[in-house]
């Protein structure tokens, strides 16, 4: 029998690398003719096209109301059907696990695997992954009819009643390859002995960061021996050449998005970012040290609790977002591109890297599939019982 897994999430790539990360994990420990991943998620998030490793099964779903409002009845349908959706792609697929690593469209899938669960046509572990400190609303409503949750930091634990378990945040295989930084500028067509600022506006964009980098190397004089890769995010990328080619910027590449980002990091001296846990986890498995501006509209502003986890380590700077500019961006920069300080940030940013997060994570699946319910299946049908 094929080892299957369900992978659930998505909306922005902060959901849906972790699943990815997971995937490689499982594909280095078992035989790839045994093992039958499928990703569930929504047609018309980043998953439909960032996962190519994985078949698709595209789940109807809509962000949750915290508030009563006309929209909460559009939620509400949407929900409902993603459910009767997941319920019989989840029935025809048996997977022995279902992994939900953020984002709505995790809501349906799970209450699906559950429901089926709880009435005997489904065999499998149900597990979440929460790697921002303080969880949202999709897996606070959640927790309470899964087996597990895997956090990356202890002061999720209390959240979760008993069910947290600590593995740290998954990152995909590529990050973890050492390459060095002069090969990693010259592939990404970047001056190999710059210094290298890379300015990452996230998988959909983000406007207050783009905005200053924009500001910062129109306005400002970098200096030869400096050049910035701006990945803007595919929303922003035509708004941004205009800002940034109608002043004809020097030692400047700007890129709408980059699928695997592990050249990007390697590269980097510096790397401007949002403070997502899935950037977060990235930044210390390659030691870069960074200049962080927490998203400051999330309800919980689970961002702000992530960047301060860095920023008391000494691997980052945090500017919150309210006091982001162009000049602001330039006088951090300038105080942090110091050999010495560079230096001191990276052995930061370093000592918060899980250990060996993908072999934990697959033990815990190891742990929480029903094995013995499918060895008892397999040997009833070869009448061995």
């Amino acid at each position: 029998m094929s080892f299957r897994v369900a992978f659930t999430g998505g909306g922005t790539g902060g959901h849906i690398y972790p699943a990815l990360a997971i995937d490689d994990a499982i594909r280095a420990e078992y035989d790839p003719a045994h093992y039958e991943p499928r990703f569930f998620g929504n047609r018309h998030g980043l998953e439909a096209q960032l996962v190519t490793t994985m078949p698709l099964t595209f789940v109807p779903s809509a962000a949750l109301q915290r508030k009563l409002s006309i929209g909460t009845l559009f939620t509400v349908l949407q929900t409902l059907l993603g459910v009767i959706v997941a319920l019989g792609a989840l029935r025809r697929f048996q997977p022995l696990m279902v992994i939900a690593t953020g984002g709505y469209v995790c809501f349906p899938v799970v209450v699906a695997a559950r429901i089926l669960r709880t009435f005997g046509q489904l065999h499998c572990g149900i597990a979440l992954l929460q790697i921002d400190v303080t969880p949202g609303l999709t897996n606070r409503l959640l927790a309470p009819i899964v087996d597990e949750v895997w956090t990356t930091y202890e002061a999720s634990a209390p959240y979760f009643r008993g069910k947290a378990y600590r593995t740290g945040t998954p990152v995909r295989a590529s990050l973890t390859r050492k390459v060095h930084p002069s090969r990693a500028r010259l592939e990404l067509g970047l001056a190999p002995e710059r210094v290298t600022v890379v300015a990452m506006g996230g998988s959909l964009g983000a406007r207050s960061v783009n905005e200053a980098v924009a500001a910062l190397v129109t306005r400002r004089t970098l200096g030869d021996d400096r050049q910035v890769l701006h990945i803007s995010g595919e929303r922003d990328h035509a708004y941004m050449e205009a800002e940034e080619r109608d002043v004809g910027v020097n030692h400047v590449m700007l890129v709408p998005y980059l699928a695997d980002p592990a050249n990007a990091y390697a590269a980097a001296d510096v790397v401007i970012a949002r403070a997502g846990a899935s950037t977060l986890a990235e930044l210390a498995a390659t030691g870069t040290p960074a200049i962080l501006i927490p998203y400051p509209h999330h309800a919980d502003n689970h961002q702000v609790s992530n960047a301060a986890v860095f920023a008391e380590r000494g691997a980052a700077t945090v500017i919150p977002d309210a006091e982001l500019d162009g000049d602001r961006l330039w006088w951090t920069l300038d105080a942090m591109l110091q050999p010495e300080r560079l230096a001191q940030m990276r052995a930061a940013a370093g000592s918060l890297a899980s250990s060996d997060v993908g072999r934990k994570i697959v033990s815990r699946i190891e742990f929480l599939m029903p094995a013995r319910v499918v060895e008892s299946a397999e040997a009833k049908e070869t009448g061995r019982e």
